[in-house]
């Protein structure tokens, strides 16, 4: 059993926790909990952490078989993210998918996220996008970490089925967007179509703005329709996870609720 924050798979676990260049250089990140580590495909897990309550109770029959390190409950407190640890943590590799296949896909369904800053919103919106068939998100690099994690935990097991990308350039991901036939909606407060009037029935991409600034005028402009989502009162926007979720879900509906 581990008990020393000395030993090296401890400090190494932290400097995973804490810094997201350091999960990015090792290709992984952390899975926590029963639930989520209960939903991880073993083929991805490399190392398992539990606690001896854990460890007798009997580890996810998904992840019997992969290798376990048995941590004393106090040190395994220093390497949660949590403030009421479970006690099993898995260290996993990143899930890898081909963007070339699923833009090729018939009449593909897909979100692009434009800094996206806060860990729930994104986590949401890759439950959301489960949901709704959506076929898989483009995120910018300048947004929040979507291995962070506060947002591997609010995806609730989404991160690991729901194929994602992070994209550098939004006229380059336009461009291949436009060339493979694609219409690109961007939900804005300029917009001058409802966004149940949008066809979603072919290939389709909802853009999603910054929470405080929505989308920049920059991916905006570029856009083949801009839409607007009817409010009463005074509420200038709704949560950036919230007008993704009606957008999602209108497309979902528009192309008769068919799983992508």
């Amino acid at each position: 059993m581990i008990t020393a924050t000395s030993n090296g798979q401890i400090k190494q676990l932290q400097k995973w926790m804490n810094k997201s260049a350091e999960r990015a250089k090792d290709g992984i990140f952390l899975a926590e909990g029963l639930r989520l580590t209960g939903e991880a495909p073993a083929a991805l897990v490399r190392t398992l952490y539990v606690t001896p309550k854990v460890a007798q109770a009997g580890i996810p029959e998904n992840l019997k078989g992969v290798p376990t390190e048995v941590v004393s409950p106090e040190l395994f407190a220093k390497i949660s993210s949590t403030d009421t640890p479970q006690g099993i943590l898995a260290v996993v590799s990143r899930p890898t998918w081909d963007p070339e296949a699923i833009l090729r896909r018939k009449a593909p369904f897909l979100v692009v996220c434009e800094r996206m800053q806060d860990p729930g919103n994104l986590g949401t919106v890759f439950r959301t996008a489960e949901a709704a068939g959506v076929s898989a998100l483009f995120l910018s690099r300048d947004a929040v970490d979507p291995y962070n994690p506060k947002v591997v935990r609010s995806t609730m097991g989404a991160i690991f089925r729901v194929p994602h990308f992070i994209y550098e350039d939004y006229k380059v991901l336009a461009e291949t967007f436009r060339k493979q036939g694609i219409r690109t909606y961007a939900a804005h407060l300029r917009g001058t179509m409802s966004y149940t009037e949008a066809d979603f029935a072919g290939g389709s991409a909802v853009l999603i703005g910054n929470e405080g600034n929505g989308l920049s005028e920059e991916t905006a402009a570029l856009a083949d329709t801009l839409v607007k989502i009817p409010m009463a009162g005074q509420a200038e926007s709704l949560n950036a996870s919230v007008a993704a979720a009606l957008l999602m879900y209108e497309g979902f509906r528009k192309r008769g609720f068919d799983r992508q």
